[in-house]
Parts: structure tokens; sequence; C-alpha cells
């Protein structure tokens, strides 16, 4: 992993494959290695780059906890990196961020792919991550990691790859509880819901059937707003890429490639 100077830190990240530039930004937890093996998948045919987020994993802690400062991180790292435009490809807070990439910072956007993300919270995400919160600051990060676990498998891939959720329990229980109550308050935040006609690059917005954490409803209001817009629904939960590894590189990959 190496990093780059942009926003005020040093953005760590991974970069592999040829061809046209990929961006893959991950989730709330934001380490670029929960893409698990979708960068491989990628790399075959793209370059595929793969940051940490402000303040996790292997990146510098940012001067502001706000998704507008993530979204001007990942642009500066793409200007510096001369890798724009790009298509980026954004899971859940990993979604807002390219969105706001592709509203304040278009020179760097060649397409976006939203995936189980989310436009303006609404009562339901605003219970779920109360709840949340309420559980990593009274009970700690080993059982918010245990709750979050219900809220990103789908019952089906829990019964068939406990293993495999176990271990994200595992490894989740040993981030900062601090800095993660700070993300959670950063993503509550996040509200475009009124700018999404202002999208001028190609979108693909994805969810899983089964996703609990962003439901199906916050995707078609993506969808249904965004122009040049397509929604595809996969059986899954709110980590699709993981539970449906082929289907999504598939979907996603001829998306890039028709553009």
């Amino acid at each position: 992993m190496v990093s780059v100077e942009v926003a005020g830190i040093d953005l760590a990240y991974t970069m592999e494959g040829r061809g046209d530039p990929v961006m893959l930004i991950a989730g709330l937890s934001g380490r670029g290695s929960g893409w698990s093996s979708q960068p491989g998948r990628f790399g075959s045919e793209f370059t595929v780059m793969v940051p940490d987020h402000p303040g996790t994993g292997s990146s510098g802690m940012p001067p502001e906890m706000t998704l507008e400062h993530h979204a001007r991180a990942m642009a500066e790292a793409v200007r510096r990196l001369d890798l724009g435009p790009t298509h980026v490809v954004g899971s859940s807070t990993g979604g807002a961020i390219a969105l706001l990439m592709a509203l304040d910072h278009p020179d760097v956007v060649r397409s976006i792919t939203l995936v189980s993300s989310w436009a303006r919270a609404d009562d339901f995400f605003r219970h779920q991550f109360a709840v949340r919160k309420d559980t990593l600051e009274r009970l700690g990060a080993a059982a918010y990691a245990e709750l979050t676990a219900l809220f990103l498998y789908s019952p089906a891939f829990f019964r068939s790859n406990y293993c495999e959720v176990r271990a994200w329990c595992d490894k989740a229980a040993s981030g900062s509880a601090d800095t993660m109550a700070r993300r959670i308050d950063m993503i509550l935040a996040h509200d475009v819901l009124d700018r999404l006609r202002e999208v001028a690059v190609p979108a693909l917005v994805m969810v899983g059937s089964d996703d609990a954490c962003t439901p199906p409803h916050l995707s078609r209001e993506l969808a249904e707003a965004i122009p040049s817009t397509r929604l595809e629904i996969l059986d899954g939960g709110h980590l699709i890429y993981k539970e449906a590894p082929e289907d999504f590189h598939r979907v996603v990959r001829d998306f890039i490639t028709t553009l």
C-alpha cells in the first residue's frame, strides 16, 4: 500500500491492473480491503485504485470528518495520480462519496456506480444508526460489530457462510469506537436528494433485494432522480459484491465497457 498527499492528509491506496481507470470506494468501515475479490476481478482489464477513507485503515485522520472532505480527497488523488476521468464505484458510504465527486468534482469522474447507497437519510436509516451508535457507545466495538452484521449480510448468506460473517465480526471489533461514532454522524448528515438532477455523468444504481441497511427503496429514489441512470437489483444483502461477486462484477463491467 502506498499513499498520496491530498486535502491535508496522506491518503493510502492500492493500485493494480492496466487499462481504463476504475476507483473502488468502500463503505462505512472505510477500508479498501473490504472489497474482497473485486479489485482482482476488475484488475484483469482496468487500472483499479482502491483507497482507504480518510481516518481509516492506513490513511491519515482528516481535519474534518465530512463526506465533502472525503470526496475532495478522492478527487485530488485522481488529479495527482493522473487517473481522471475515472469510473467511480462506491458501496454504501462510498456511493455517497461517489455522488459528491460527480456533483462537486465532475472533471475527475467518467461514470458513477452507486451500490447499496442513499441520497438522504429517512426515518428507518436514522433509527437504525441511532441504535447502532448507542450500542457502540454503551457496549463497545465488539457488540456494535455483532449488531451491524445483521444489517450487512442477508439471512441466506448468514446461514451458508457463517464462518465468513464470524470472521468479519471479529475484525470489525478491533476498530476505534470514537472514529466510528464520528463516521456515523458524518453519514447521517449526508443530504443531496435535491441535487440529484445535477448529476451529469452516466450512473448505475445497484442494491441487494434483501438489503436491511440501505433498503431498495433508497436506491429506487436515486435511480428515479438521477438522469441517465439504470437500476439493477441483485439477490443478496447490503454487501452484494461479496454475496454475489460474479454477478456484481459482470453488471458493473458491462456498464463501464458500454460507455
